[in-house]
């Protein structure tokens, strides 16, 4: 009888879906799916957190508008967040009761509650997706909140103020930057308000006075040859996306020496809600592919890097159909990683998609969400200096993003599927004898094995998958509890589970579909017996 061969993997790659299956041979820890999975920092795929209605204290949240309409708009902000949906903007800090803080003709010393909420209301009229900056100011509580909509002007909006809403102070007002034109993309930069994305003037670029965010008549403005798509701050420069091609306006502040210089004219930008900062560079969504503006060594240098080739497919497609979308994305910081929603407001939330980066050692590792629906997306750090982040969809609510286990009461369909292994012979027929995973539960977690033999041959018998309903959960100082928790069981247990089967070749298929806990699969090990060629 032969004896028993090991085989071992290390979950390490992400998802790849631009190889093919022989290719894939040699990377045998990528995925070829990993839905509802997100690469961790430490190795291994983490099954992902989910999302909850925003609420303080357990309250029963409340529609921002009061009936359902799609959000255009969230911003963390204080202590609480800022909603934009239909013609206006809302603030809460509880999730159930929303001040409107859209209002017309505010003192300029502020407003306290009675007569701000006796000001009549400024409709954000043909409201669009919503872009947010933020300016910090020494005698600020919270900072001064700007939001563009592109269809309306700037609108500035301040709180002062603890406690008690009915006790804070209000400042808020609209910004010309050309007429009575609507703005659609705003950023602060050098202690200027930046806005680009002006209706009449796409392809210019305007910029308020210096310290005097609200006053651009004394401010300036640049030209480009090129549609302006999108602004964000890089450094010392100012990193202007337009439709197909790239610039840095360089030495805002010195009006003697500033200018536009070209980074490149091959490569533009498909959506300027893609831009985002993440590990010192500029995400950014081009044709061809994430991308990163990178600044090199060489003090001025400047390198474009497509980091998503693993899923070339996925983002072609994205790319071909990008005006079918709503485009959001934002990053959480303590998980290095970036993520991408494509929302398609014709569709099921079922069905949305979204793309997610993780940022390794060894570059960027991506997976896909599935099931979330995502109109607008942001974070900030709160009044405590937590990052908070939410979104919102087409069903008026505004949700915490990246907590809890279940998409708002709903089960989280995760799948992590592995490669075709040939362990090293693809003209061997192996039989499967069993298989010893490490997998880091964070509570109670019941995920399903499934093997399927020779790419799933019909001809070939399959196995009945395989419920893991016995991970131990770990019991971990200051966590676990008395009487529940399983004393001596590992942080990263490995589970065995025998297998039946035998084909020339095999994957494996991680599966759940509930609202259990996350778990991680950090790896595997296959025990398999060899016999003859056939």
């Amino acid at each position: 009888m032969a004896r028993s061969q090991p085989y071992t993997v290390a979950c390490d790659g992400g998802l790849v879906t631009s190889s093919n299956s022989i290719d894939l041979l040699k990377t045998p820890g990528v995925a070829t799916k990993l839905q509802n999975f997100e690469v961790s920092i430490e190795g291994g795929y983490r099954r992902i957190n989910g999302y909850t209605k925003y609420k303080v204290n357990n309250v029963t949240p409340a529609l921002p508008a009061g009936s359902t309409a799609t959000i255009l708009g969230v911003f963390p902000y204080a202590d609480g967040v800022i909603a934009c949906v239909s013609d206006d903007i809302y603030f809460s800090n509880d999730g159930a009761n929303w001040l409107q803080i859209n209002r017309s003709s505010v003192s300029g010393t502020g407003d306290n509650y009675t007569a701000f909420t006796g000001r009549s209301v400024l409709n954000r009229t043909n409201q669009g997706q919503c872009t947010f900056a933020i300016a910090e100011g020494a005698t600020f509580n919270y900072g001064e909140i700007f939001i563009a909509d592109g269809a309306n002007k700037i609108y500035s909006f301040r709180m002062e103020g603890t406690g008690n809403l009915n006790t804070r102070t209000f400042f808020a007002a609209e910004i010309t930057v050309s007429g009575t034109n609507g703005v659609k993309f705003i950023t602060i930069h050098d202690n200027h308000l930046i806005a680009a994305g002006v209706a009449g003037n796409l392809n210019t670029v305007f910029h308020s006075q210096v310290n005097d965010f609200d006053n651009f008549a004394a401010g300036g403005s640049f030209t480009l040859s090129d549609q302006v798509v999108g602004i964000k701050g890089f450094r010392e420069d100012l990193i202007l996306f337009c439709e197909n091609s790239i610039h840095k306006l360089i030495n805002l502040h010195n009006s003697d020496t500033v200018r536009i210089d070209p980074i490149t004219d091959n490569v533009g930008c498909l959506s300027g809600y893609s831009i985002q900062e993440i590990g010192g560079d500029l995400l950014f969504l081009a044709a061809d592919g994430f991308r990163t503006v990178a600044g090199t060594a060489r003090i001025g240098d400047v390198e474009l890097g497509t980091v998503s080739k693993q899923i070339q497919p996925i983002v072609s497609l994205l790319a071909r159909n990008i005006d079918d979308y709503i485009i959001n994305s934002l990053v959480i910081r303590e998980k290095s990683q970036y993520r991408l929603y494509y929302t398609n407001v014709v569709l099921a939330n079922s069905a949305q998609e979204g793309i997610v980066g993780t940022l390794r050692p060894n570059g960027f590792q991506w997976s896909e969400t599935k099931g979330l629906e995502v109109t607008s997306i942001n974070s900030n750090f709160d009044n405590n200096g937590v990052e908070v982040y939410y979104h919102g969809d087409t069903n008026g609510y505004v949700y915490t993003h990246d907590v809890g286990h279940s998409f708002d009461g709903d089960n989280i369909d995760a799948i992590y599927e592995t490669p075709d292994y040939d362990y090293g012979d693809f003209g061997t027929l192996k039989t499967l004898h069993y298989i010893k995973m490490s997998i880091t539960p964070e509570g109670t977690v019941q995920p399903t094995l499934t093997v399927k033999f020779d790419f799933g041959n019909l001809d070939v018998p399959q196995p009945d998958s395989i419920l893991l309903d016995s991970v131990p959960e770990p019991s971990t100082f200051s966590n676990a509890i008395f009487g529940s928790a399983i004393f001596g069981a590992s942080e990263q247990p490995l589970v065995r589970e025998s297998l039946v089967g035998s084909g020339h070749s095999n994957n494996f298929r991680f599966s759940s579909f509930d609202s259990n806990s996350p778990y991680i699969i950090n790896g595997f090990y296959v025990d398999y017996i060899p016999s003859g060629r056939r």
